[in-house]
């Protein structure tokens, strides 16, 4: 049976990435040991929800699912408040723009996951927090970690919820588009 790997996400504007970029850029001074996969800012998106491998039948699902549940979703903003380091899984970490506390992105996450259970995927909800992908590292690294992480200071509309497939390229993965649903202004 074949498979993608898939998640949910929020696309980030050039206007956003590009001073998210800058931020990263600050930290490759702590990256002593040249151990971050430095992601390229026109890949970068908001992770609301990592689905692992689906079926082509579950994308289908997945999109008729996600249309009635998002059918009513206000867009809202989000602030791009804080960097810091996260650890995605045992094997690996990532630098990342967090958001530290917001209601309606922990909800809008709430219903992604859901929506991904009601297709029948079994989703693995330990320690996952939405994020913004600046580099990976593997779990084992050297990456000083700074006295004071820069402040990004941006805000990013969450006004479009997209299914990504994720393949590995030849510089980092390779994101495409399956489906994105708009939510109400």
């Amino acid at each position: 049976m074949n498979t993608i790997r898939t998640f949910f996400a929020l696309p980030i504007p050039e206007r956003i990435a590009r001073p998210l970029s800058d931020c990263a850029d600050t930290l490759c001074e702590f990256d002593r040991g040249l151990d971050a996969h430095w992601v390229d800012s026109s890949n970068y998106h908001l992770t609301l929800c990592f689905l692992g491998d689906v079926t082509l039948e579950q994308v289908t699902e997945l999109e008729q699912l996600a249309r009635e549940v998002l059918a009513d979703q206000p867009s809202f903003m989000v602030p791009l408040d804080q960097l810091g380091y996260y650890r995605a899984n045992p094997r690996l970490g990532v630098l990342a723009a967090l958001i530290s506390d917001h209601e309606q992105l922990y909800a809008l996450h709430d219903r992604m996951v859901n929506i991904a259970k009601k297709a029948g995927i079994r989703y693995d909800e330990r320690d996952f927090m939405p994020h913004v992908t600046l580099a990976r590292l593997p779990a084992e690294n050297r990456f000083e970690v700074p006295e004071a992480w820069p402040r990004p200071g941006l805000t990013t509309p969450a006004d479009s919820v997209v299914l990504y497939q994720s393949r590995p390229g030849e510089r980092g993965s390779i994101y495409t588009p399956l489906f994105g649903i708009n939510l109400s202004a």
